[in-house]
């Protein structure tokens, strides 16, 4: 099974793979899980990687980049010799990305999330609204056939949620056959970006370790997925060190896991190298496309 229809139209089985916290093989599982079922699905295989702030799948899928765009927000510009100061754009502006001070309005770009609420409120029309670049996307093709996009976010830009936002609209709606899988590899926490990341998604793999650390960020990761509407499922890297609290956990949260890697230091080793997790260990090609299955009979109902 490769996809789904709704409302009439058939969209692709979106699998969303996060984490908690960083460092726990997110990525290792993502692309592992995409190597694995490029020549099994009906349609093509979509891979999206949104951790933008630090985007590392590239690694270990190696795409041919051929397209690139910029990514930018419309930022306030104010036309001094039209504002009044009246304060109407401070007002309504929820992130405080604008402060009038005396005469003088003063705009915080590295806080303006481009909503333009203050430019429609400003009664002079002394706002508009320029565009400022904040980031990239570029996408191109695995050696294996994997369409592969991946959004880049600016040094010293503070706002990951729009590059993601544009991403995933820009690579969903291409051109060419639509996928019949969506891989996207999410940031790590559970914070906006992550939220944007996974909004839409059918399906939500959290990658964990069974440690104090990981089993804290879990928790937090299956509320994310609870108040989304997404359901989970987990997989336990590192298995073999730490305790059972994660099993205790996602048995009593109802949150089942899906598939096991164990500790083992030839994988850490490979990872290193920026070898993919079945390049290391032919056995997980198979495994990774029994826990495809496992996900595609929890979210449409067949295997």
């Amino acid at each position: 099974m490769a996809a789904g229809r709704r409302d009439g139209v058939v969209r692709p089985l979106r699998i969303a793979v996060a984490s908690g916290k960083g460092g726990t093989g997110k990525t290792t599982v993502a692309t592992s899980l995409a190597l694995s079922l490029v020549h099994v699905v009906a349609r093509p295989l979509l891979f999206l990687d949104c951790d933008v702030e630090a985007p590392n799948a590239h690694i270990f899928l190696r795409p041919v980049l051929t397209q690139r765009q910029d990514v930018a927000i419309m930022i306030p510009r104010i036309d001094e010799a039209r504002c009044t100061a009246c304060g109407r754009c401070a007002q309504v502006c929820e992130y405080h990305a604008i402060a009038v001070v005396g005469k003088k309005t003063l705009v915080f770009p590295q806080l303006c999330h481009g909503c333009g609420s203050c430019t429609l409120v400003c009664p002079e029309g002394a706002i508009t609204e320029v565009p400022q670049i904040i980031g990239a996307l570029e996408a191109g093709e695995t050696p294996e056939g994997i369409r592969f996009a991946r959004g880049v976010l600016n040094i010293g830009e503070p706002m990951a949620t729009p590059v993601i936002r544009q991403l995933k609209r820009w690579a969903l709606s291409g051109d060419g056959a639509p996928p019949g899988v969506a891989i996207l590899d999410v940031p790590p926490g559970t914070s906006c970006p992550v939220v944007e990341s996974v909004r839409g998604s059918d399906f939500l793999l959290l990658v964990t370790e069974p440690t104090p650390f990981g089993l804290h960020d879990l928790r937090l990761a299956v509320d994310v997925a609870a108040e989304l509407g997404i359901p989970a499922g987990i997989v336990l890297n590192r298995d073999g060190i730490g305790n059972d609290d994660v099993e205790t956990f996602a048995a009593g949260a109802g949150t089942p896991i899906l598939m096991r890697i164990p500790f083992d230091r030839a994988i850490a080793e490979g990872v290193a190298q920026g070898r993919p997790l079945i390049e290391l260990f032919g056995e997980y090609e198979d495994r990774f496309r029994v826990l495809y299955e496992q996900i595609a009979h929890r979210v449409w109902g067949a295997s």
